[in-house]
């Protein structure tokens, strides 16, 4: 006998009880499980949700902040070209970038759970075998294979922005930034204890617990392509493609970019003219490498510059939730052009300090509006893929960044700054143009 095939549940029906009688009503009210959320309301699930899902950005900082914080080391280890400590970041972001739009076409396909956990898993894993790297090639390789992971951590924020009802999206994802702020203020702090002491090897090692401990602790319609660029969605699928990819292209500039500044003691006025003549005639100054190993000053300079991630992230929920998500991406896009000009002005160390603090708060809101704003504008069933595909195109951004700040920056100070604040005005423009605002917008159930 032939089994009937059941459809997929896509109403939620809740049947009303008299106060009088056990017996339900004959009667019932069928929800869509956008209304459900809507209903149910914000409780303890959502905020054991936050917290689980929140996780996983701790994982992801960690091991993108990692090369920064390793970078000085393997020059030294492996006497590297500036190419080939670029290369090391560019390759992670290929990998994520290729495995973004997969892991967003199968999440839409299979499940968001099931992507993240074997995200986890492949993340964990090769991360550790990084740490048994014998040579450049073996390191660039398993990084890349890193990459490739970590791109499916962005599931995480999907599933949260799907379970969060309408009104407290834009208070509860922006505060999302906590968890990305505290795996790179770990990892940092980590690097400063362990890399002088027991190697870079060990601080691989460690930095991959997180993801182990995410992989102890954890279906819908399919998203095709072609969905994102109808022509419903056409221009803002574009243009959230341009935002992704100089918003990218910004903030892993300003991450390298301070990582080299303090590798090579660029801070305007840091040394005396006679200092500079001499160090201009040693053996280290002539060599390729430039082997020179982070002070504990510098990574004082990276935890205080690291905090601004979380200093403007009150203004950032009050202009997500007061002004809209396209004015507040345009202010915060235009004021990260305006911060990269900056850093051009002669300064103390301090000014430096400050200057970076800002561009890290003012990039990191950049990327918490544009997270809620992809999040929102697509329907359920292209969500995950939308996302995958904008986080895809983005790495090209961090891909490209490593050769402006690590190569560029040392031919032309002011012109890698000019690059990434040109990049950043067109991104202000096309975020203050996007056509559709997703401020108090349901989400969509179908395209």
């Amino acid at each position: 006998m032939a089994t009937k095939q059941t459809e997929p549940v896509t109403t939620i029906g809740l049947e009303e009880l008299s106060p009088e009688s056990s017996e339900p009503q004959k009667e019932s009210k069928t929800y869509t499980v956008e209304e459900a959320v809507e209903t149910i309301g914000f409780g303890r699930f959502h905020i054991a949700l936050f917290l689980i899902m929140g996780s996983t950005g701790v994982a992801e900082a960690m091991e993108i902040m990692l090369i920064a914080v390793v970078s000085p080391v393997i020059r030294c280890e492996w006497h590297l070209e500036n190419w080939q400590v670029a290369l090391v970041t560019t390759m992670v972001f290929f990998g994520y970038m290729v495995f973004s739009i997969l892991f967003g076409f199968l999440a839409d396909r299979y499940g968001r759970w099931k992507i993240l956990l074997i995200s986890f898993l492949w993340g964990a894993y090769f991360s550790l075998l990084t740490s048994f790297s014998p040579s450049y090639i073996w390191f660039v390789f398993l990084r890349t294979m890193v990459g490739c992971g970590v791109s499916g951590h962005s599931q995480g924020l999907i599933i949260k922005t799907e379970f969060l009802p309408t009104k407290y999206r834009g208070y509860m994802l922006p505060l999302s930034q906590v968890f990305w702020l505290a795996g790179s203020l770990l990892i940092i702090g980590l690097a400063s204890v362990v890399n002088p002491t027991i190697g870079w090897r060990w601080l691989i090692r460690i930095a991959s617990i997180p993801g182990i401990i995410l992989i102890l602790a954890f279906k819908e319609k399919r998203g095709r392509f072609a969905d994102l660029l109808d022509a419903k969605y056409l221009r803002t699928t574009l243009q959230i493609w341009v935002i992704w990819l100089g918003i990218s292209f910004a903030y892993y500039g300003v991450i390298l970019a301070s990582a080299e500044l303090l590798e090579r003691d660029l801070v305007c006025g840091s040394q005396t003219e006679t200092e500079m003549v001499l160090s201009g005639d040693s053996e280290e100054s002539r060599s390729p490498c430039h082997c020179h190993l982070f002070a504990p000053s510098d990574y004082k300079t990276m935890i205080i510059s690291t905090l601004g991630e979380i200093a403007l992230n009150p203004l950032n929920i009050l202009g997500i939730n007061f002004l809209g998500r396209r004015i507040s991406l345009s202010i915060t896009m235009g004021c990260t052009a305006l911060f990269f000009l900056l850093l051009n002005i002669c300064t103390s160390s301090t000014g430096l300090i400050g200057f970076l603090f800002m561009l890290r708060a003012l990039v990191s809101a950049n990327f918490n509006t544009i997270y809620i704003y992809t999040a929102e504008v697509y329907p359920t069933t292209m969500r995950a893929l939308g996302m995958g595909i904008s986080g895809s195109l983005c790495r090209i951004g961090a891909m490209v960044a490593p050769f402006i700040s690590q190569v560029l920056m040392s031919a032309s100070f002011l012109g890698a700054l000019c690059l990434f604040s040109s990049v950043c005005v067109v991104c202000a423009i096309s975020a203050f143009t996007l056509p559709i605002e997703t401020k108090g917008r349901a989400l969509q159930q179908a395209k």
